[in-house]
């Protein structure tokens, strides 16, 4: 750790161009408090009221935001939109077609073009009335500079009551401004796309801007955030609300296409998570491509001429959240966002959280993107190929690609906390617990690693290793991680595994390809026996490693650009030169574990295999649940609600998991589970039907030709066939258990076990069936009366 870029910290009584001064700094630190120090806390909040110097928010970069009368400007150019202005005309057409087929309409009567023009004129007038009500609840209000201030001094002094500092790089800041200013005078939006861990996400990018006087982006929020006197505060200071879901409202879906074109071609910034939630696992989770899709149509009609895009990468050394994350991951149903919630997580800002990193990947233009996949696809084409149809194949994989572009960008910026370090190496271990020497030590090699990866570790002022490690276990904590006394030397041990894979899962995107190649070697190595039985054929590791990566597309973001080959071939040469292979030079290319690595007990490279074992884990669990959705004999029962069986196959990870059939807990959660469910959608394992009622789930069921047999006598699922064999394909990497070395006992009993969740399950939908079926109470008395 001794190479860390040292850093320095930027006072808040600083002048904003300080903050080009050093390589790493903060832009937050403790605030006075009122009990503690008066005179400071006066004299702070004395800064705040009168906008002395940066505090100010007068001289920004960017376009001009918080004064009176923002809102109606802003407002009456969404109104004037002309694709708003048409959809309109168009849904005004289709009401009057529609009252003419209902006779509401006569053509043949001698008044009819009056009538007509009338109604036309009342339903426009309805919905621009409708359209108005809309857009006021929508759109940021952000009206006060008195307000803004008054806003950032509590926020900050909240803030800091958890987080010791937000620290940034000078080189990524100093960058982010000379755009900024570039965008500015073209007078072209800078949209933000940060990862989201947390509900602070909005607040810290907010005060990183205000701190470094740029324009306030717009936020686009869910309007689950948008309750009582929280929601008012937000939108005054730059959220916008939209709804989770648009269904098929054509007028609502223009009418947020308006707006966000009006605030691009104005040139303001905004501001959106690309995941669409908040990760409750720690790791990036895929991109949602609805907003997303709304900047790209702006720039593809060429309403708007070019926007910047900035990935963003937030970073906290312990989220706030973490604990109702690892309920909701259990089974938990999520809350409903309210203020007395709201103000009880504020509670937990009274502890010591560590800090925040914030990181900006260097903006790329969304023009010049276009242009490079346009010449990818056909540079002869003289009309763009995206500038299609929005459901059109080109337009669905320009949208994927810009998506997985914009979290590699995330991740390559990313900076690896201490807590996470630790988390890494406590849940990566062997062994009970771990010596206090023995931590520092993997520590430093997990940093030296994560550098050789092209990762960032935090800067510490260049402190040493040791010292990281104890502010790590400070900040962890008790709950998190344990300590034994009265041995010879200080030894620590996970107390919550749970809890802190959530800070393990931070690091994997950096070691993904190594893990799959260990993974696969495994399936050798746990074989025993002399290293020549412990080695694989390259191009059979190759093939073992394609299918993990396949299992495994929508659960990890794999590095960007080259493809599964060129990944595969960087990580195995990042192996071999840390002397964690080796492979031999005939012509069959033999790959085995090296004579260093044997002899360091395999340390490395069960590193690797410990950083993908939960996730192996939690596939193979969503494969074997789908032996309890095949339908009992003679059942007319087909189709399993969705819910009830991912509910299923969390209750079968926990059972198994106690039953010693599953090694890792963390692979009993929900969002993992979703997941497998997706990854077998997608390779038509099973078919999912969709309701057009929006009150009622989807439901699945096996594709045919993945149905296994059943017994004919006894009506017993049996061990064989396609879904029996992908199951085992994925067991092979599993890490072997002290209850799993018997393959055929463990057969025995998880085949035992589905077919009890099986008989459950159909026996559960065949009730709700019936129970549908019978009169109601109300309709039984209905027909007494008659």
């Amino acid at each position: 750790m001794a190479d860390l870029v040292r850093s320095e910290v930027l006072h808040h009584d600083s002048h904003g161009d300080d903050a080009q001064d050093h390589t790493d700094q903060s832009i937050l630190t403790r605030m006075a408090r009122l009990r503690k120090n008066p005179i400071n806390f006066a004299h702070e909040l004395s800064l705040f009221v009168r906008g002395v110097d940066w505090r100010s928010y007068d001289n920004v970069v960017g376009q001009r935001v918080f004064y009176p009368g923002y809102t109606a400007r802003l407002k009456s150019a969404t109104m004037k939109s002309t694709i708003l202005k048409k959809k309109i005309v168009d849904l005004t057409e289709a009401r009057l077609r529609k009252e003419e087929d209902q006779y509401l309409l006569d053509p043949t009567s001698p008044m009819y073009a009056q009538e007509r023009e009338k109604r036309r004129h009342e339903i426009s007038s309805q919905l621009l009335d409708i359209t108005d009500g809309m857009l006021d609840y929508m759109m940021c209000k952000m009206e006060s500079k008195p307000y803004l201030r008054g806003a950032f001094y509590m926020v900050t002094q909240l803030l800091t009551r958890a987080y010791s500092a937000i620290h940034v790089s000078e080189a990524e800041v100093k960058r982010l401004r000379e755009i900024a200013t570039q965008a500015a005078k073209k007078k072209q939006s800078i949209i933000f796309l940060p990862r989201h861990t947390s509900h602070l996400d909005y607040v810290t990018l907010h005060l990183i801007c205000y701190r470094l006087g740029l324009t306030l982006p717009v936020v686009v929020a869910g309007d689950n955030l948008n309750f009582p006197v929280v929601g008012n505060f937000l939108q005054s200071l730059g959220a916008m609300w939209i709804r989770r879901s648009f269904s098929d409202d054509q007028l609502y879906k223009t009418l947020v296409q308006a707006y966000i074109d009006t605030m691009l071609q104005q040139g303001f910034n905004l501001e959106c998570f690309i995941e669409g939630t908040r990760s409750r696992t720690g790791k990036l989770l895929g991109p949602r491509f609805g907003i997303l899709d709304f900047y790209l149509d702006s720039v593809l009609s060429g309403r708007t001429d070019d926007v910047y895009i900035c990935p963003v990468s937030l970073q906290y050394d312990k989220v706030i959240e973490v604990d109702s994350y690892v309920s909701e991951l259990l089974g938990k149903p999520k809350q409903k966002e309210n203020l007395s919630d709201f103000l009880s997580s504020s509670s937990v800002l009274a502890l010591n959280l560590g800090r925040i990193d914030c990181r900006f990947c260097e903006p790329w233009s969304l023009k010049g993107f276009l242009h490079q996949q346009q010449d990818r696809h056909d540079v002869s084409k003289p009309q763009h190929p995206f500038a299609t149809s929005r459901d059109s194949d080109a337009r669905v994989r320009l949208l994927r690609t810009l998506g997985y572009k914009v979290l590699s960008d995330i991740n390559s910026v990313a900076v690896i906390m201490p807590t996470a370090l630790v988390g890494t190496v406590l849940l990566t271990l062997r062994g009970r617990g771990v010596g206090k020497s023995e931590l520092v030590r993997r520590v430093d090699w997990l940093c030296t690693r994560t550098r050789a990866n092209r990762g960032k570790v935090a800067d510490f002022h260049g402190m040493p290793t040791s010292y990281i490690v104890e502010r790590a276990l400070e900040v962890l904590g008790p709950k998190l991680v344990g300590t034994i006394d009265g041995l010879a030397e200080e030894t620590y041990y996970a107390v919550d595994r749970f809890q802190l894979s959530f800070y393990r899962n931070m690091t994997i995107h950096l070691f993904i390809s190594e893990s799959l190649i260990a993974a696969s070697l495994y399936t050798r190595v746990k074989q025993g026996g002399g290293s020549v039985h412990q080695s694989l054929k390259e191009s059979e590791l190759t093939e073992k490693v394609t299918f993990l990566s396949q299992l495994f597309r929508g659960e990890f973001i794999f590095p960007a650009g080259q493809g599964l080959q060129h990944n595969l071939e960087v990580a195995m040469e990042g192996l071999l030169r840390e002397d964690v292979l080796q492979v031999s030079e005939d012509s069959d290319r033999i790959v085995g574990l090296s004579n260093a690595e044997r002899k360091h007990g395999r340390e490395n490279f069960d590193f690797y295999c410990f950083l993908i074992w939960p996730f192996i884990d939690a596939a193979w669990l969503g494969a074997v649940s789908l032996l309890a959705i095949v339908p009992p004999v003679d059942s007319t029962i087909k189709w399993i609600d969705m819910q009830k069986a991912q509910n299923m196959a969390q209750l079968a990870g926990r059972t198994l998991y106690h039953q010693g059939d599953l090694s890792y807990f963390e692979a009993v959660n929900k969002e993992a589970l979703k997941n497998a469910f997706t990854r077998f959608q997608e390779e038509q394992i099973v078919i999912v039907a969709k309701s057009k009622d929006a009150k009622v789930g989807p439901t699945i069921q096996l594709a045919p030709d993945w149905m296994p047999a059943r017994d004919p006598s006894t009506g017993d699922l049996q061990a064989s066939g396609r879904l029996w064999d992908f199951i085992e394909n994925i067991s092979q990497f599993r890490r072997e258990g002290k209850n799993r070395r018997d393959g055929a006992a463990v057969s025995t009993r998880v085949l035992r076990l589905a077919a009890k969740l099986n008989q459950e399950l159909f026996d559960e939908a065949q009730t709700s069936l019936t129970e549908a079926a019978q009169p109601s109470g109300r309709d039984r008395r209905r027909r007494s009366k008659l």
